[in-house]
């Protein structure tokens, strides 16, 4: 049997056997692996339900580093405002990269908003994101395309007319909005499906009470957004010594 850590490739396998309702031995035995390691590594993971291999991937990795120093890469050498430990900054970024890949996101567009968000000023550009990511410019167009369609990203020209790349107060009240509105189109489409299978039908029944709790949500929602939005303009006092 094979020893050594699980690799990226085996734990996708994992991933894929247990979607499949796999048991932890079958899945053992087609990795070549003892049941037991199987059985750690989904435990520790998420278990059956929230095991994601690229997270799982992700966490082995941060414990090793944990382990062992590692040398200052890229942004980590980077000074930091204020007196902040270089490396806390980092481990955060890394932590928040970590929190919206849970959420969903995928680990790219993941790394981008944490590193946005971790900028006093919220904005970057697509050379400043590749130099402190260590990645392609084609890498963070691609990121940026597809956080700016859930409207977590927004463009911007700056005086040089570089496009910079930019996170703000207003992008979570839209992004809050969007997220209800996107409902809607559940909830015409169970609509349409109680027609189809019959009122009073268990199935119809089902379909519309989906719709109605998502379309109280919704309203909800959006309500809150809306009588919550001037909580995202409240300014604290800008710290002592701020040069920014």
């Amino acid at each position: 049997m094979p020893g050594g850590r699980l690799t990226q490739q085996e734990r996708q396998q994992i991933a894929a056997g247990l979607s499949d309702g796999l048991a932890y031995a079958e899945i053992a035995r087609r990795l070549g692996r003892p049941t037991s390691t199987i059985t750690r590594e989904v435990t520790r993971n998420g278990g059956p339900t929230g095991y994601r291999a690229d997270l799982a991937h992700r966490a082995t990795q941060q414990r090793t580093q944990r382990r062992r120093p590692t040398a200052p890469q890229g942004s980590q050498a980077l000074p930091q405002p204020y007196g902040r430990d270089a490396e806390a900054v980092r481990d955060y970024q890394e932590t928040l990269t970590t929190v919206f890949m849970t959420s969903g996101l995928p680990k790219m567009m993941a790394r981008v908003l944490g590193c946005l968000y971790t900028t006093d000023s919220g904005s970057l550009t697509a050379s400043e994101l590749a130099q402190r990511l260590q990645v392609s410019p084609a890498s963070i167009s691609k990121a940026i395309t597809f956080l700016e369609g859930l409207d977590l990203v927004r463009r911007e020209r700056d005086e040089r007319r570089r496009e910079r790349y930019v996170v703000d107060d207003d992008l979570w009240y839209q992004s809050m909005l969007r997220s209800a509105r996107a409902n809607d189109e559940f909830i015409e489409t169970a609509r349409q499906g109680v027609g189809i299978l019959g009122h009073g039908t268990p199935a119809a029944h089902r379909l519309e009470n989906a719709a109605r709790f998502l379309d109280f949500v919704s309203e909800a929602l959006i309500r809150a957004a809306e009588q919550g939005r001037e909580v995202l303009y409240t300014r604290t006092e800008t710290p002592p010594g701020d040069t920014a």
